[in-house]
């Protein structure tokens, strides 16, 4: 290499100054030397010390530095495969429920008015908005509805729960108004039965309502009220609770339980798709349409005095569904004379779920719980 020339150019020239050292005929020991070439002597060996200490300091930080870039080359490959196997997941990972559950498909040969979706269904965090300092997972691309079942903790009630996450036909919020409203059932002794309905899907009329999300809600609570023996459930105690889009699935099928959109499939569909009790936070899509000053119940949700009883909650400073949802629907269930309990706050915002904020609004699981004994659904 270029940088031992140098190096190899001093050697020589101390080789050859040690050759001229003058040595004794007899036993070639060395004789004394004369100064100017004992300079010279010490000159070359300082000459070749130094360039050798040169080259191997040039040496070393070669190797380095060729070490580092190698190193800097792996980690940067390896990056890229981490990346492109986590952007893998993202792109054909489904949600999967915690170990010990298990989600059931709710059509045994696929769901009926199937619309295509832009990709395989994904599971992705949204830590842009988080609510109570926490990020929420969400499902997308919901292609094959599912039903999972958390069964009772303690003491069994008899109850269960079907539940509606939000996500405005969008998406489901999965957890925030999903499994953690299961934990929350769970822990009163209630079975929950988590609906991952189709999401997005195709929203018709003024209000934006999905049949295909009511079509997956009634196959689900038949399903529920098929299997209450099996899943320890009374099945006259079966009812359903939804926030935000679930909100309107809960108004929906406790308004459309006499007829199924879909064609039978199987016995579960001939039992009662009708909740024996309601619960809608802050919900949407129940207004005759978006005007301020619309006080319309929206015309599809026809409320009977055989709509089953219904609790309702909505904040006042709600800037996704106006607060007008809740009142309208309350109006109609009391002029139906259906036993209605409604709660409304100052200040609450929208989706908060059930994790606890400022806001007095989100200590409501405890209204839940004194509502359900008040209808009969659970002992005091």
């Amino acid at each position: 290499m270029y940088f031992l020339s140098p190096t190899s150019y001093a050697f020589g020239s101390l080789v050859r100054t040690l050759m001229r050292l003058p040595r004794s005929a007899s036993n070639q020991s060395l004789e004394p030397t004369p100064p100017d070439l004992l300079i010279e002597l010490v000159r070359s060996a300082t000459r070749y010390v130094r360039l050798a200490a040169f080259s191997t300091a040039w040496l070393i930080l070669f190797s380095l530095g060729l070490l580092m870039r190698i190193a800097i080359f792996l980690l940067y490959g390896l990056s890229v495969v981490f990346a492109s196997a986590n952007l893998d997941a993202q792109q054909t990972d489904a949600w999967q429920p915690s170990p010990g559950h298990t989600q059931v498909p709710i059509w045994p040969n696929g769901p009926p008015d199937a619309q295509p979706v832009k990709g395989p269904e994904t599971v992705q965090t949204n830590t842009k908005d988080p609510v109570a300092g926490r990020p929420w997972v969400f499902a997308d691309n919901v292609s094959q509805p599912t039903i999972t079942v958390y069964p009772p903790k303690g003491k069994n009630t008899g109850v269960g729960v079907v539940v509606f996450p939000g996500g405005g036909y969008h998406i489901v919020a999965i957890d925030l108004e999903g499994t953690e409203i299961c934990d929350w059932l769970t822990s009163r002794g209630i079975t929950a039965i988590l609906l991952k309905y189709r999401a997005p899907t195709p929203r018709v009329g003024p209000n934006r309502e999905s049949p295909l999300a009511l079509q997956d809600a009634q196959r689900s609570v038949g399903l529920v009220r098929f299997h209450a023996a099996e899943w320890n459930i009374d099945p006259h105690k079966i009812g359903v609770i939804g926030f935000s889009a679930g909100g309107d699935m809960v108004a929906e099928m406790s308004t459309h339980y006499g007829k199924r959109l879909y064609p039978t499939v199987d016995a579960a569909d001939k039992e009662s798709c009708r909740p024996d009790f309601a619960i809608a936070l802050y919900p949407g899509h129940l207004l005759g349409n978006k005007d301020d000053n619309n006080f319309e119940i929206n015309p599809n949700i026809a409320v009977t005095s055989n709509t089953p009883p219904t609790f309702l909650l909505q904040a006042e400073d709600d800037p996704v569904d106006p607060v007008r949802n809740s009142l309208v629907y309350y109006i109609a269930l009391k002029k139906a004379g259906v036993p209605v309990e409604m709660h409304l706050y100052a200040q609450g915002g929208h989706a908060f779920g059930l994790r606890p904020t400022k806001f007095p609004i989100t200590r409501w699981p405890q209204l839940v719980e004194t509502w359900l004994k008040t209808i009969g659904m659970i002992s005091e």
